[in-house]
């Protein structure tokens, strides 16, 4: 279905903002990391604290992800084309299912590392005191980097930024545990940071799964919830000329929806009439849901779901019709004939416009007889209807 090149262009000019908006949040993202990397080895090594130094990879690994949210942001916008038609969503959603999966392995290790630590408590060195300072700057930085990132996730809706954001969040959580198990370690207490790091653990993992599972689902074109569906099914009962709807199909790419649709309008409209009304939906759907961004229509005269698998015999075509009706007038029809089909379920309607003079040609009971007899002759006929033009 075509459709008007300025609405593409609007498009295409919203989606290279929204690619040029996850760029500037990844480089955000990787400047901060590799400026906190430094500080924890750096003070690390100099405190003995060897958690920093751990938290120092951990963040490290961070500059991976944000150069894989960088690679999706300037791939996932670009346009479609020959081997993209639908565009290049679905490398955000894998980088998201990448992300997810880090986060998975990244609360396991917690979990993993803090049975260790709780088994070799009496292996713990002193600290120096300037190690807490860098663990609270650095968890500091993490929780604003996680709001900042969270934030232009929700405004660009980008999934790929909110599996980042929330990676954010979970190193923010191992700086919390550093910290606390710094700070318990110079009050006395060196348990706390194993038994933190135990339930931070639980929650990086609850978070890693559940992106993942998210960014599946999307993979595998699951669909809209039944609210969503019903919101939109609403929409393109309500658009004048559709009598009918079926097989109205959604799934996710990213931060888009695409649907489609079949509608059933009258049977003996035209073409361009049934086109007008596909343009109607198309254009009502985008009004009243923004995060739809393509829809197929599929213009039918009937609920053909219903007819689907039935074993219909095939119906003669256009040029096997006009013959056919041409038998009645004893010579062919003009050029081009003016001659409309129905094809309605398994019959077919058909109608003949002719000039008056034509008309005149054969007497009225005539050519009625003739129609009867066809009609008799094959079932598949339902009505034949002969119309005369008196002007032109």
């Amino acid at each position: 279905m075509d459709h008007q090149t300025s609405g593409k262009s609007r498009r295409s000019g919203a989606a290279e903002a929204r690619s040029r908006g996850i760029q500037r949040v990844a480089l955000v993202a990787i400047a901060t990391n590799m400026v906190l990397s430094v500080g924890q080895i750096a003070v690390g090594l100099y405190a003995h604290a060897f958690s920093l130094v751990a938290d120092s990879a951990h963040t490290l690994s961070d500059l991976f992800t944000d150069l894989l949210v960088l690679m999706a942001g300037r791939r996932g916008g670009e346009p479609a084309d020959r081997d993209h038609p639908y565009g290049h969503g679905r490398i955000e959603t894998a980088a998201s299912l990448l992300l997810g999966l880090v986060l998975t392995g990244v609360g396991t290790g917690f979990l993993w590392s803090s049975g260790l630590r709780l088994q070799h408590m009496d292996a713990a060195l002193p600290l120096h005191p300037v190690a807490l300072g860098m663990a609270v700057m650095t968890l500091f930085a993490k929780e604003l980097l996680f709001r900042y990132t969270l934030a232009a996730s929700r405004r660009l809706k980008a999934p790929v930024l909110e599996a980042n954001a929330w990676h954010a969040r979970s190193d923010a959580a191992s700086s919390l545990v550093v910290a606390v198990g710094i700070g318990g370690s110079l009050a006395g207490y060196p348990f706390l940071e194993p038994l933190a790091a135990a339930l931070v653990g639980f929650l990086i993992l609850h978070m890693g799964l559940r992106l993942a599972w998210k960014a599946v689902r999307e993979l595998i074109d699951t669909g809209l919830s039944e609210q969503d569906v019903a919101r939109i099914r609403n929409t393109i009962r309500a658009t004048p000329g559709v009598i009918g709807l079926h097989d109205l199909r959604t799934r996710r790419m990213a931060d888009r929806v695409l649907c489609d649709a079949h509608i059933q309008v009258d049977p003996r409209i035209t073409v361009s009439e049934g086109h007008q009304i596909s343009d109607a939906v198309y254009f009502r759907v985008h009004a009243a849901h923004p995060e739809v961004r393509e829809v197929l229509v599929h213009v039918d005269a009937e609920n053909d779901a219903t007819l689907q698998g039935a074993g219909l015999a095939p119906l003669p075509e256009r040029t096997e019709i006009v013959h056919t009706l041409e038998t009645l007038f004893d010579r062919p029809l003009a050029t081009p004939p003016r001659v409309l089909i129905h094809y309605l379920g398994d019959r077919i309607e058909a109608e003949v416009i002719l000039g008056a003079a034509d008309l005149d040609e054969i007497p009225p009971d005539e050519l009625r007889l003739r129609i009867d007899t066809l009609l008799a002759e094959r079932p598949h006929y339902r009505a034949i209807t002969i119309l005369g033009r008196i002007a032109p």
